[in-house]
Formats: structure tokens, C-alpha cells, sequence
């Protein structure tokens, strides 16, 4: 599967970020937004700690770079954000996996319930075996004089 959709589309990122249209718009629209909105979120907290950097860096006349910088390159990461979840190669990865994910079969409440008691009962029970064995075995070796 993943070869199939890796050599549908070989189209290189570079000439794909000048373009406006969406790839196959109906397709994959939920984890493509999901995704461009995680790109976006971490493009504007980039851009966010660019612009605490540069407070103070640039004199008087030129203030208003201090803003400039962070808000072009703000601009910039959300278009190739925006850019990179219509890369077709990308794309057609999403679009495999939305689909990957509508297949699964999760889980109903009270199902969960019972996994998550079974999951924290053995963590619980697993801590006190370990919690156990580190007693007998530092009783052990200060028996033997091995620790202080």
C-alpha cells in the first residue's frame, strides 16, 4: 500500500508551493486539516519565541522589524504549511490514513472502562512486586555487607 501511494505522485514540494488549488479536496479532509493545524500551531509558537528573541535586538529606526520578521515569517510558514498537506505525496499519505482509521474498530465505554482498571491494576501490582524485591534485596546485601 504504501508504495502504491508513494508512486502515484512524484510531483517535487518546490514547484507544488507556488500553486492554489486543494488536491483532491473531498478526500482526506479531516486529517489534512487536523494536520495543517498542527503545522500551523507550531508555526505560530516558532514565530512567537522569534519574536521575544528579537525584542530589544534592533534600534529605534528599525523597531518595526522586531514585528516585521515574526509576522512574514509567520505568514510564510502558514502558506507552506497550507502547501505541504496538498503535496500530493503527502496528501495521498493522509488520505491513506483517514481511511486506514475508518476502519478501525474502537472501543465502546464500558469496554474501555474494563481495559483501563485491568491496565491500572497490573501497573499497581507490577510497582508493588518491584517495590518488593528491592526490599529483600537491599536487606540482602546489607546482610552480606555489600551496601551501606
Amino acid at each position: 500500500m504504501s508504495t502504491e501511494v508513494a508512486g502515484n505522485s512524484t510531483a517535487p514540494l518546490l514547484p507544488e508551493l507556488f500553486k492554489g488549488q486543494v488536491y483532491k479536496r473531498n478526500q482526506g479532509r479531516l486529517v489534512r486539516q487536523m494536520t495543517c493545524l498542527a503545522f500551523w500551531v507550531i508555526v505560530a509558537l516558532g514565530c512567537k519565541s522569534l519574536y521575544d528573541s528579537l525584542q530589544g535586538f534592533f534600534d529605534e529606526s528599525s523597531a518595526a522589524l522586531e514585528l516585521a520578521i515574526p509576522a512574514i515569517t509567520c505568514l510564510a510558514g502558514f502558506w507552506i504549511s497550507f502547501r505541504l498537506v496538498n503535496w500530493p505525496r503527502f496528501a495521498d499519505f493522509l488520505i491513506a490514513v483517514e481511511a486506514e482509521m475508518n476502519k478501525v474498530s474502537w472501543p465502546s465505554k464500558a469496554e474501555l472502562i474494563r481495559a483501563s482498571i485491568v491496565v491500572i491494576f497490573t501497573i499497581f501490582f507490577l510497582a508493588m512486586s518491584l517495590f518488593t524485591f528491592d526490599i529483600i534485596w537491599r536487606a540482602i546485601f546489607e546482610f552480606i555487607g555489600v551496601a551501606a
